[in-house]
């Protein structure tokens, strides 16, 4: 019996995801918070729950211990005590990385309900004598009040410009924005009013100083850019039909160009590290799964060899099958990638790796268990330098309003290539759901 997921199952395990900007929190818009101020960091740690016999601690430490040696030196980013959950960050393009951007709810005040969408925040990393991560510095919150956000990016070449998605008013609709369909139709999930957004961090009011990239009629969201800026590679939903499809908007010209419109949705799009290629996820066969898709470019437009127009070819790098395969990420080494699966259970999503070979058919491609936390890890990205992957993770402690440990970010060091298996045997700890 073939089961399936909604997005609504995935959301509540990871908190958010491209293309996911509600916080599925049950609350119908903000909470009435002052919008500009950020959450302070917590004094201390929660204290940690005990979730039966194990305690949460004796668990991280096991999961560290079958991460090793590929992921160490373990550092939680933010705390539940901040925010009520947080999630998809991205570095900067600083070799080490400097700063983060990410989207979360935060804590509302006493009495309030949390709010419906995310916010999107920057912070500095904090750093050791040794130059270990060691924590994050203040958020700083960069999107307007009561706004929907998604998809913050770093500009490659302007290290103090921000991009990510955002309805910058409060979104119309009150159906949640996420993964999910109607009569094989993908409704309500992507509000119209989502844009991208441009910001610089050294304007005093960031927030009352977003700028528009560009104005498409429909939603426009999940974007990253090439290494040399030019190139800003983004979903888009036409809605005359509704399809999310990936297209590339060239800053230089200002054109925009389908790269990607096969019926399906077709999302959470990065660039290769040298440009030549995309990787990207997509719910080709309408049946509530999310396949990874490796696409090489085809280049060439008005006598200009470095403009992509589509794709050369396609590979499907993961199969039709039970799992949810999605939020694929580029090692810069670019002999790999990093991506969230439902292989141990739709309870249990974990980080894996594949390998990218294009000599190699799909079939034969390796992969690698990465990480082996219970709950929800995913969401991973690389720094530039290849030193540290950041996720999302539900591996924390425990509060009491919490019936599970809630979506952080979580840090830790890289080191060596993963252990590689067939693609067809993939890797178990204890306590895996499936």
């Amino acid at each position: 019996m073939i089961r399936t997921i909604s997005a609504a199952v995935v959301l509540a395990l990871a908190g958010c995801a491209c293309g996911a900007q509600s916080g599925q929190s049950g609350q119908s818009g903000q909470s009435g918070r002052p919008a500009a101020a950020a959450p302070a960091a917590p004094a201390t740690p929660a204290t940690p729950a005990s979730t039966g016999p194990v305690s949460l601690q004796a668990t991280r430490q096991a999961a560290a211990q079958a991460e090793a040696p590929l992921l160490s030196g373990h550092v939680q980013l933010t705390f539940p005590e901040q925010f009520v959950r947080a999630g998809e960050a991205y570095f900067d393009h600083h070799q080490p990385p400097r700063s983060i951007v990410f989207q979360a709810i935060p804590v509302p005040p006493e009495g309030q309900g949390p709010g419906s969408n995310y916010d999107m925040y920057v912070a500095d990393l904090k750093r050791d004598e040794s130059g270990n991560i060691t924590g994050l510095g203040t958020p700083k919150l960069i999107s307007p009040p009561g706004s929907a956000n998604t998809c913050g990016w770093f500009h490659p070449q302007r290290p103090n410009l921000v991009v990510f998605g955002s309805t910058i008013k409060p979104p119309v609709a009150t159906d949640a924005p996420g993964y999910s369909r109607d009569r094989q139709r993908y409704s309500g999930q992507f509000p119209p009013e989502m844009e991208i957004v441009s910001v610089s961090l050294n304007t005093a009011d960031v927030a009352a100083a977003l700028q528009s990239m560009f104005k498409r009629p429909g939603y426009d969201a999940e974007g990253s850019f090439s290494a040399d800026g030019r190139f800003y590679l983004y979903t888009h939903v036409d809605p005359a039909n509704n399809d999310p499809n990936l297209w590339i908007h060239d800053t230089r010209t200002g054109k925009h160009y389908p790269i990607v419109t096969t019926r399906g949705y077709d999302g959470g799009p990065f660039f290769s590290p040298d440009g030549k290629s995309i990787i990207y996820r997509s719910d080709r066969q309408g049946n509530n799964t999310l396949q990874l898709f490796w696409g090489e470019l085809a280049f060439g437009d008005d006598g200009d060899p470095a403009v992509p127009i589509g794709l050369k070819r396609e590979v499907q790098l993961t199969p039709d099958a039970d799992e949810v395969n999605w939020c694929p990420f580029f090692h810069p080494g670019g002999g790999y990638a990093v991506f969230a699966s439902s292989a141990q259970g739709h309870q249990n999503y974990e980080v894996y790796a594949i390998e990218l070979d294009a000599a190699k058919a799909p079939a034969g491609l390796r992969r690698a268990r990465v990480t082996h936390a219970p709950g929800f890890d995913g969401l991973p990205v690389i720094s530039d330098d290849g030193s540290v992957m950041m996720w999302t993770s539900q591996r924390g402690d425990k509060l009491a309003r919490e019936q599970r440990p809630s979506s952080q970010l979580w840090v830790a060091k890289m080191t060596g290539t993963p252990a590689w298996t067939d693609a067809a045997s993939p890797a178990k700890s204890p306590g895996d759901s499936k």
